[in-house]
């Protein structure tokens, strides 16, 4: 859930390829959308409790979440030249962004398609829910189960 909402309040700020985004998580986080999807996918390995799937998800991560970032990266410093490259020097700085007035918009995260991802984070709860189901952790039954 931590890492969908700051996914869905990424999404509320962001005006995909017409401008450098500064408000919301912008103002704290290069890449709040991809953040966000790390701390889902590490939440969901633990959350399986399978070596497997921790594996699968830290191999997946690790290749895709990178190459995404070159990707964006490399689309926003064509489109943007320095006014993005004075964005990401400044690092951390809050100050030094200087965020836009902009207010989250759920107008804006539903433009930016973010339902899909709220739609992956439930079918993986579902698919743990199932998962502890059948493994009986939720509840027990007939005679002999305590």
């Amino acid at each position: 859930m931590a890492g969908e909402s700051l996914r869905l309040w990424a999404a509320g700020h962001l005006n995909k390829s017409r401008e450098v985004t500064t408000s919301g998580p912008y103002r704290w986080i290069g890449h709040p959308l991809y953040t966000g999807s790390f701390i889902m996918g590490t939440g969901l390995a633990i959350a399986a409790h399978t070596t497997v799937v921790a594996v699968i998800i830290a191999a997946y991560l690790a290749t895709t979440i990178p190459a995404a970032i070159r990707s964006e990266e490399a689309f926003l410093r064509e489109t943007f030249g320095d006014q993005y490259d004075r964005y990401r020097r400044s690092g951390g700085d809050a100050r030094a962004r200087a965020p836009s007035a902009r207010r989250f918009s759920l107008q804006q995260a539903i433009a930016n398609h973010e339902q899909r991802a709220i739609t992956g984070l439930a079918g993986a709860v579902l698919l743990l829910v199932l998962k502890a189901t059948y493994n009986g952790l939720f509840w027990r039954t007939g005679a002999g189960h305590q």
